[in-house]
């Protein structure tokens, strides 16, 4: 007689029992599950407190709505639940006011930008591309510390590089917006 063991399926996660928790660490839940992240280096935080303080400045100063930083959680799909964890973000003042009573963002930001890290891949950058752009973010730069350059993505197919001697501009996300790119890599 032969004994047949049942698979053991791994129980997926929701957003709100992740936010319940309080010991996870740096996160990200993907399709139900949570994956670690390594915190980050001092230099993305230096990098990622300029553009903060760049954009929050400007939404400020033209009441646009809010800028948010520290790997902020947004979903990108729900059942089974993934929330990426965003460097800086910038979400006009209608959609944050469409929000629930979630703990992480449920509704897409106008803006998105990710730094890239040592450890960051193409595939899995590509793959929060697409999460963010299906969930109706208009805008991502990527920001890449090892070239000095910021690409601008409106789509995966609509993208421009700025290098370090250019100024990135706002489009129509945050129109009259400009930033000189070696303001972001300013120590």
């Amino acid at each position: 007689m032969t004994t047949r063991i049942a698979p053991q399926t791994e129980r997926m996660m929701t957003g709100e029992e992740l936010a319940a928790l309080n010991d996870t660490g740096p996160c990200e839940l993907v399709a139900g599950s949570i994956v670690p992240m390594t915190p980050t280096s001092d230099e993305h935080g230096g990098y990622a407190a300029n553009i903060t303080s760049i954009l929050l400045s400007f939404v400020r100063a033209h009441g646009l709505g809010k800028v948010r930083s520290g790997e902020v959680g947004v979903y990108t799909r729900r059942n089974p639940d993934t929330i990426r964890a965003v460097d800086v973000l910038f979400i006009s003042q209608d959609r944050y006011d469409r929000r629930g009573e979630t703990v992480f963002l449920d509704v897409p930001p106008d803006l998105i930008v990710e730094i890239l890290s040592p450890g960051n891949t193409w595939s899995e950058t590509t793959q929060k591309l697409r999460e963010y752009f299906s969930i109706g973010v208009r805008l991502v730069w990527l920001v890449n510390p090892s070239s000095r350059s910021v690409f601008a993505y409106r789509s995966l197919t609509d993208v421009r590089e700025f290098t370090i001697d250019d100024d990135l501009p706002g489009d129509d996300v945050l129109p009259g917006f400009s930033v000189a790119v070696r303001d972001i890599f300013a120590d």
